[in-house]
C-alpha cells in the first residue's frame, strides 16, 4: 500500500498545496493511506482533508513518519542538516549546480532517502506533467508592474501578499497603474508560448499593458537582444538550462536604456545558465525587488514562489495536473517517477565526496 504523507510547508508566505480534499478521496478509494499534516496556513483547511479521510498528524512531524511513507510538499525542507531518510516529492532546486541544492543531495545520501523533483515529473516526450507555470507568469507580471508604478512614486515595491483572487489582484494593479498619471508602459515577454509567458501576458493585457511576445523564433539567433532594453518592462519566462541565452548582459544597467524594471519570473540567479546578469540572488516578499541601477533606476524581481500570492487558484490548478500522476505512485519504479527517479540517482553520483 502506498503511504502519501503531505507535509505542512515550512517556509514563510507559503500557503498552497499540491493535493486537494478531492484529490485524497480518490487517491484512497484506490487504496492509498494518506496522511495530511496540520497547517494554519494552508489555503485548504485541515477539516476539509480530515473529511476526505485523510489521517491529520501534528505540523512538522514528517521526519517522524514510517520509513516506506513517501513525503509530499512543495518548497524547500527545513535546512537543519539532518539526514533525509525518506522518499520525498518537492520542488528540490537540487539539479543546475546550485549551492543549497548540493547540500540537500548530501544529506539525501546521508540518509539514504531519495528525491522525486517536481520540475523533473515528465511525459514520453520530455514535457513537465504538473507546473504552477500560468500563475507564476500571472503574480509575477503583476509585481514587476507594481515595481514601474513605484519607480514612478520615487519609491521602490514595496511588500507583497496573498489575495482571494487573481480579481482583486488586477485591480489593486490597474489603480496603482492609473496613479502614476502615466501611459502604460510598454512590456516585452520572453517565452510567450508556454505557461509561464501566457500567465505574464494574460495579466498586462487585463491592466492594459501592450506586451511585445517573443518566443524561441526570435530568440534563436542567440543574441544580443537590445530589444529589450527599448521596452519599459522585461518578463523573462525562460527556463534556465544550458545553451540559454543571455537576455539581459552586465552591461544593461548603464543609461541609455528604456528598461527599468525586469521579473525574472523564472528566477534561477546562482545558476551558470541565468539569462539575466545583473542579479546575484532571488528577492522576497518583504522586499520583492532588487535595485541595480539608479540612474535610470533599474528594479529586478525575483520572487520564487510567486503562484502562492494567489493560493488557492494555483492551488486547485497544480493539483488538478498532479493527481493522475500521484495515482501512478503504485508503480513509482517506472514512467514519470523512474524517470524522475534516474535524474536524481544521475546527480547523486555526480556530487563530491
Amino acid at each position: 500500500m502506498v503511504h502519501l504523507w503531505v507535509r505542512a510547508e515550512s517556509r514563510p508566505n507559503e500557503d498552497r498545496v499540491g493535493i486537494t480534499p478531492e484529490g485524497v478521496r480518490d487517491l484512497i478509494r484506490r487504496g492509498f493511506r494518506v496522511t495530511v499534516e496540520d497547517s494554519p496556513r494552508r489555503v485548504i483547511p485541515t477539516a476539509d482533508y480530515r473529511a476526505a479521510g485523510a489521517s491529520i498528524a501534528p505540523e512538522g512531524s514528517w521526519p517522524e513518519a514510517p520509513l516506506d511513507a513517501i513525503v509530499f510538499g512543495l518548497k524547500e525542507l527545513p535546512e537543519d542538516g539532518t539526514p533525509l531518510m525518506h522518499r520525498h516529492i518537492m520542488f528540490g532546486h537540487a539539479f543546475k549546480g546550485q549551492p543549497s541544492g548540493e547540500v540537500l543531495l548530501r544529506r539525501f545520501r546521508e540518509g539514504g532517502g531519495r528525491l522525486y523533483d517536481l520540475e523533473y515529473l515528465l511525459d514520453d516526450n520530455g514535457r513537465r506533467l504538473a507546473a504552477f507555470g500560468y500563475w507564476a507568469g500571472y503574480a509575477g507580471a503583476a509585481v514587476t508592474l507594481k515595481a514601474w508604478a513605484a519607480q514612478h512614486r520615487g519609491e521602490t515595491c514595496p511588500a507583497v501578499g496573498t489575495y482571494p483572487d487573481k480579481d482583486a489582484l488586477a485591480t489593486e494593479l490597474r489603480a496603482e497603474l492609473d496613479g502614476t498619471g502615466l501611459p502604460r508602459p510598454r512590456a516585452i515577454v520572453i517565452g510567450a508560448k508556454g505557461r509561464v509567458g501566457t500567465g505574464a501576458a494574460d495579466l498586462c493585457a487585463e491592466v492594459g499593458v501592450r506586451v511585445t511576445k517573443w518566443d524561441m523564433a526570435e530568440t534563436a539567433h542567440g543574441g544580443p537582444f537590445p530589444e529589450i532594453l527599448l521596452h519599459e518592462v522585461f518578463l523573462n519566462c525562460i527556463l534556465a538550462q544550458p545553451g540559454c541565452p543571455v537576455f539581459v548582459p552586465e552591461s544593461a544597467v548603464n543609461p541609455g536604456r528604456a528598461l527599468t524594471a525586469i521579473g525574472d519570473i523564472a528566477c534561477d540567479p546562482t545558476s551558470a545558465f541565468n539569462p539575466v546578469r545583473v542579479y546575484d540572488r532571488t528577492t522576497t516578499w518583504d522586499a520583492p525587488v532588487l535595485r541595480v541601477a539608479e540612474h535610470p533606476p533599474l528594479d529586478v524581481m525575483a520572487i520564487d514562489n510567486l503562484p502562492s500570492m494567489l493560493p488557492r487558484e494555483s492551488s486547485l490548478d497544480y493539483a488538478a495536473q498532479l493527481l493522475p500522476v500521484l495515482r501512478a505512485l503504485d508503480a513509482i519504479e517506472t514512467g514519470p517517477w523512474g524517470r524522475a527517479a534516474d535524474i536524481y540517482d544521475t546527480h547523486l553520483k555526480g556530487l563530491a565526496p
